[in-house]
């Protein structure tokens, strides 16, 4: 069950997290913050709020770890369901994950039935 459940959240990491990282961001205007390395960026980590791209809060982090490929996979329990989703599909913003979808997309894509 949890393999079905980790499959459905890498297509829903694939199909909705894509556009969020394909959005720019604005150029600097110092040129040594331009410059800064892309490892000072927020890290997606355990106990961080989850939020859907409504901006509603609908679950939390529960782990960050190396899946079997080696790929950093984020654990998110969402009610009662729990599923992983590469930190590459996610982004990290006011001290939140964010992933993009709404909880209403990601429950009909881990078969949630209301």
């Amino acid at each position: 069950m949890r393999s079905i459940l980790t499959l459905g959240a890498a297509a829903l990491a694939i199909a909705f997290a894509a556009p969020a990282l394909a959005q720019t961001a604005a150029p600097a205007q110092d040129p040594a913050a331009a410059a800064a390395p892309a490892s000072a960026a927020a890290a997606v980590a355990a106990g961080q709020p989850v939020k859907d791209n409504t901006g509603a809060v609908i679950g939390s982090v529960t782990e960050v770890k190396p899946d079997a490929t080696g790929k950093s996979m984020a654990t998110i329990k969402m009610d009662d369901k729990t599923f992983a989703v590469d930190v590459k599909n996610l982004a990290v913003q006011d001290g939140a994950t964010v992933i993009n979808a709404s909880k209403a997309e990601i429950e009909g894509m881990l078969g949630v039935k209301k």
